[in-house]
């Protein structure tokens, strides 16, 4: 089988992919392959307790699709149900071919295709397409990050990971101990609360926690005197500058921005908690910030059904956790949110003419392409904003990109390598324990535009929706070059 677009999942950025081909690339066949039984990606995958967004739905939402509910911080079926709802509104279900994994993609310079490799319900199957677009996100869905503990062995409860939950785990009136201090911890504590004896949230080092109402009061009120396309393109643009003003705020005045974030938490925990467990040692946003809808980690802790204890573990006993302080944390189940595991090429064996890809070894083109490397393009988000804002745009100039090719009548573009232009490791500079681990298998940075990642919506938009696509960097041409 032969299409003109492969596109790689179909979660958040797949889906978008399928719409923006279908409006803006018409005369173009395209097939989404998703490896899983079921679309939907990170929001069908995870499956535990309080499962919800991290950021407002109006900039996680796809800016073509309102978000028409009153809660802006969304539970994940809730989620699931708005991406069923995009599927059926755009006629995608027929492009969407699920238990299709992609094991390997092969680029032909002499035929100038890709040939892949797909994975079908365990049998092999050959196709080939003209571009191939990557949207299956940035972490390993078959291998979260589990970090070995002494002796885990030995205890005696249940250990589960988040990526793996246990839907029939029965967590009423037993002590609990959560591992971690990200997004995923600060989730599941309050979720769980409500039916456990106790919480305990272990962490290693505190995480900047910001409390926030999960439904916009300005939204609920603009729905009822303007039509819905109008108040979804308010809210998203006052929550998209807000983030970047948040954001811009805490790079250029981190001390006044981590004050004031431990004074706001202050005064619903009380300075002791928060002082114990709340003050990281790093800069705000040099790691993701944690949302708390309606405070609700907070509440938790200030109605004693949880509590936290910041310390390291020296081993799992039979019945808890031993602490380097001396200290034991008692349990009958140990939930390890201990984080994800980076994948830069959604787990593909990518080839040009037979020779393996490494990315770690070639620049990021505007954050979606690799140098070198024709006819692609990857969908990696926003770490500083809403996934989905960077993968809209990255499916706009997807789009652009092959009409622009039609018109200039050629086969191919690559991003010329630019020697002049290395110099920087870090694909995103975040201090987070997994992009730290997975930075050696990620595409590098380059230390000037276009081969900088900059993070950065406003300019974004300039870049990929304003600015001629047409530059000196991108090499157009009709076949293999000698």
């Amino acid at each position: 089988m032969h299409k003109d677009v492969v596109v790689v999942g179909a979660g958040i950025s797949g889906i978008a992919a399928g719409y923006n081909l279908k409006k803006s690339c018409p005369n173009k066949s395209f097939s989404i392959l998703e490896g899983r039984e079921n679309i939907g990606g990170t929001w069908d995958l995870f499956k535990y307790p309080g499962i919800r967004s991290d950021s407002d739905m109006h900039t996680l939402g796809f800016r073509f699709k309102p978000w028409i509910h009153d809660k802006s911080i969304a539970d994940g079926p809730s989620i699931m149900e708005y991406l069923h709802e995009t599927i059926e509104e755009y006629e995608l279900k027929n492009d969407i071919l699920l238990n299709h994994k992609v094991s390997s993609a092969n680029w032909n310079s002499e035929k100038s295709i890709w040939e892949l490799k797909i994975n079908v319900n365990g049998k092999f199957e050959d196709m080939t397409c003209n571009f191939l677009f990557l949207c299956g996100g940035y972490y390993s869905y078959t291998k979260p990050h589990m970090p070995a503990f002494k002796n885990q062995e030995n205890f005696l409860g249940k250990i589960v990971h988040p990526q793996f939950w246990d839907e029939s785990l029965d967590y009423k009136n037993k002590k609990i101990v959560v591992i971690g201090s990200g997004a995923t911890a600060v989730t599941i504590v309050p979720a769980i609360a409500e039916l456990a004896e106790h919480v305990v949230m272990l962490q290693r080092s505190p995480t900047y926690v910001v409390s926030g109402p999960s439904e916009d009061s300005i939204n609920k009120f603009l729905r009822k005197i303007l039509p819905t396309k109008v108040t979804y393109f308010l809210i998203r643009w006052k929550n998209i500058l807000y983030q970047s003003f948040t954001f811009y705020m805490a790079r250029k005045y981190p001390e006044r921005t981590k004050n004031r974030i431990l004074e706001l938490a202050k005064n619903e925990i009380g300075s002791n908690e928060v002082d114990n467990h709340f003050t990281p040692s790093y800069k705000p946003w040099d790691q993701r910030i944690c949302l708390l809808p309606d405070s609700d980690l907070f509440k938790s802790i200030n109605n004693k059904k949880a509590s936290i204890v910041t310390d390291t573990i020296k081993e799992f006993l039979s019945d808890g956790i031993l602490l380097d302080s001396g200290k034991k944390v008692e349990a009958d189940i140990i939930i390890t949110a201990t984080g994800i595991e980076l994948n830069a090429l959604n787990d593909i064996n990518v080839s040009i003419d037979n020779e393996k890809v490494n990315p770690n070894e070639r620049l990021t083109y505007k954050g979606m392409m690799l140098s070198g490397v024709p006819n692609f393009a990857i969908s990696f988000g926003y770490v500083n904003a809403s996934w989905t804002l960077r993968a809209d745009l990255t499916c706009e100039y997807v789009c652009r990109l092959i009409n622009l090719m039609d018109k200039k009548g050629v086969s191919c573009c690559e991003p010329i390598d630019d020697k002049t232009a290395y110099g920087d490791d870090q694909l995103i500079d975040f201090t987070s324990g997994y992009f730290q681990r997975g930075l050696n298998q990620m595409p590098k940075q380059g230390n000037k535009a276009p081969w900088k990642n900059y993070q950065n919506y406003l300019k974004d938009i300039f870049a990929v929706r304003l600015f001629s696509i047409n530059d000196s960097n991108l090499d157009f041409y009709n076949s293999k070059r000698n």
